[in-house]
């Protein structure tokens, strides 16, 4: 291995279903990195202990459940968008060592929204209350959204995401309704709850929605996603590649191969027979 070989990797529990690493190593294959990028199972507390013996090769981490708001308190130094969240799903490492904190699903989420539907986002729902629902709750924020309404089964599990959707600097409205049985509403609703959770009548709620944005990768189809609309799908690998295109280019300072990520991540689910 070469003076410029460098480690990144995913961490989460459980991990083992990530694409990220496809993704990742795709784009280094084309611009010619000697990069290596790895799944980790780490489950929150073994976090700060699993960054603090990373020797000086490695260059940047992303995270996943239930790691995004734990790695804020492992740096001095966080983007404004992972303090807006209260969560980072990027920590960048220079010399081993994590320096910054970002957040890539905020501006990924808005990233992928744009990408299949240009209409106006004056309102929006998000199902589910933890760090993946407070990052697209302010993603639909960015998109317009003057009224963010979360749905959950428990509604002291959404304050830290209530409030952080509420930080917004456009000083939206924010509710908080039940998951079993109450209205959907505005242009946009998102789902971060498991594929297990979506329930026909969950599903029947949310056919008439004019965007359904879906941030499950694995499985799918999930309830939500198979089902019939009339409406545009944004799907969770739509995510998963713009907010890993942003963190290839916070790890490594080029520019990401968009297209070659997306192609291959379609053609990883294909073989796991995920898509048809």
């Amino acid at each position: 291995m070469g003076a410029d070989h460098r480690h990144c990797a995913v961490l989460g529990d459980p991990i083992a279903h990530s694409l990220s690493p496809v993704l990742h190593r795709v784009g280094y294959a084309a611009l010619g990195l000697d990069w290596e990028y790895d799944a980790v199972r780490v489950d929150e507390g073994g976090l700060a202990g699993f960054v603090a013996g990373l020797d000086p090769s490695w260059r940047g981490l992303s995270l996943t459940m239930p790691l995004k708001r734990t790695a804020m308190s492992l740096v001095t130094e966080t983007t404004a968008r992972a303090r807006l969240a209260g969560a980072a799903n990027t920590l960048v490492l220079d010399d081993g060592v994590a320096v910054l904190a970002d957040n890539t699903d905020l501006p990924g989420a808005v990233a992928a929204v744009r990408e299949r539907y240009a209409g106006p986002v004056t309102a929006g729902t998000v199902l589910g209350g933890g760090a993946t629902a407070a990052s697209t709750g302010l993603a639909l924020c960015e998109l317009g959204a003057r009224t963010v309404t979360l749905m959950v089964r428990s509604p002291e599990r959404a304050a830290e995401a209530m409030a952080a959707i509420a930080r917004h600097p456009s000083g939206p409205s924010v509710e908080v309704r039940s998951l079993a049985g109450d209205p959907v509403s505005g242009e946009v609703v998102v789902s971060t709850i498991p594929a297990a959770a979506q329930d026909a009548e969950l599903v029947a709620r949310c056919a008439g929605v004019p965007v359904l944005f879906e941030v499950l990768y694995d499985p799918w189809p999930t309830p939500l996603a198979a089902a019939e609309r009339a409406g545009v799908l944004v799907g969770g690998l739509d995510l998963l590649v713009h907010q890993a295109a942003l963190q290839f280019e916070l790890f490594t300072g080029m520019a990401a191969p968009l297209e070659a990520m997306r192609t291959a991540g379609v053609e990883a689910l294909a073989q796991r027979g995920a898509v048809g």
